[in-house]
């Protein structure tokens, strides 16, 4: 059994799909593990590191996917860099296929049953394998991290010979799990902290965290959540009652951090160019969903962008900006997933089609697009 480990191609990419540690994990399931030449540079793992942990280095990409059974990325491979890899190889990585569906079908003429990892069901055995969790809850961290390194005064309240420094109020639109993660930041730098989001469960890990929650609390609010535990979409009623709240709450705050997004869908916009426009000169926007479009009407993404001396940070692949701890438990996720796609007793590739992990992450299998979600329109 070949695993092969290329380097990341996509802009901005500086996490990697394994480490030292997941590949003697995997060398000792019985797999050659091979990795391309500088693919852990950018995570702070070297060749020799891999090296030492049981891996081949490959000089190219191509060298490292040749005769491959499994292929382990972070990004979605092109189609292309997978030629010469076994016929039906498994290729798993953060697979982004919403509308990507022609990106998806390349991946199912390549001949590979393709997995998204972000598609793992939300189920107590599948945790461990949890990317979303792992890399938001990085994200989450990250984002007070840069905020506070963009905001021009201290976070925590300070009492001086030379008089009071106040806390910062830092206000956090979305309480999963890269939410629940900026609050819990924020609040250990010393903020205030207020948070919001949809979803009426949220109440209570939000007030678990000590910050204070502020929302619309009616019948449609306690109704407000799939089955899934993600946000519903609320009805535009209910979404005025609750842009009238926060926009009031906005304009007292320091700094607000967005992190809401709806899997599939464009992030909703949940800060106006009128709610920026009535913080004060020196506040900061961090806006966690710029790639999916943006929670903030200013957001510009890759930058950090200024409107009426408030600064709007739209960093892209925020993960990737703590690109070691985010390879590190990314590489975690696939091993614990891989693990349940090979046969310990013939140390070789046996995937339980049937299992629901498998039926709920795979895309493609036999030169077609078998996830309901992402068939063919017509």
């Amino acid at each position: 059994m070949r695993i092969a480990i290329a380097k990341e191609t996509a802009h901005l990419e500086s996490r990697v799909a394994a480490s030292p540690e997941t590949v003697k994990k995997f060398t000792a399931l019985g797999a050659v593990v091979a990795v391309e030449t500088g693919a852990g540079l950018a995570s702070g793992v070297t060749d020799a590191d891999y090296e030492a942990a049981g891996a081949t280095i490959a000089k190219t990409a191509a060298e490292a996917v040749k005769g491959a059974d499994i292929v382990l990325a972070v990004r979605r491979p092109e189609p292309q860099a997978l030629k010469g890899v076994n016929k039906g190889a498994l290729v798993i990585a953060i697979m982004d296929p919403y509308g990507n569906e022609a990106a998806v079908k390349g991946l199912a003429e390549a001949g590979v049953a393709a997995f998204a990892m972000e598609l793992m069901p939300r189920i107590t055995r599948a945790q461990v394998m949890d990317v979303l969790s792992s890399q938001a809850n990085l994200a989450g961290y990250r984002a007070v991290v840069d905020a506070a390194a963009e905001y021009g005064r201290a976070f925590p309240m300070m009492m001086t010979a030379a008089g009071t420094v106040p806390a910062a109020r830092v206000f956090v639109m979305g309480a999963g799990v890269a939410g629940l993660q900026a609050i819990a930041t924020a609040r250990r730098l010393g903020a205030v902290v207020t948070a919001t989001d949809v979803r009426p469960a949220a109440k209570e890990q939000v007030e678990s965290l000590g910050a204070k929650f502020i929302a619309v609390e009616d019948e449609e609010f306690k109704q407000a959540e799939t089955a899934g535990g993600y946000a519903k979409e609320m009805s535009d009623a209910y979404k005025q009652k609750q842009a009238e709240l926060v926009a009031a709450h906005i304009a007292k705050q320091d700094v607000v951090i967005t992190t809401a997004l709806i899997p599939g869908r464009p992030a909703p916009k949940l800060v106006s160019r009128a709610m920026v426009e009535s913080m004060k000169p020196g506040s900061v926007v961090v806006d966690l969903a710029v790639e999916r479009g943006g929670n903030c009407e200013l957001a510009k993404p890759g930058e950090v962008a200024v409107h009426n001396g408030v600064k709007i940070v739209g960093h892209l692949n925020v993960p990737g900006r703590l690109a070691a701890t985010a390879s590190s438990l990314y590489a975690k996720n696939l091993y614990a997933f891989v693990e349940t796609l090979v046969s310990k007793e013939t140390k070789a590739v046996a995937v339980n089609w049937d299992d629901e992990l498998v039926k709920a992450t795979c895309l493609t299998r036999d030169g077609a697009v078998v996830h309901p979600a992402f068939q063919p329109q017509g």
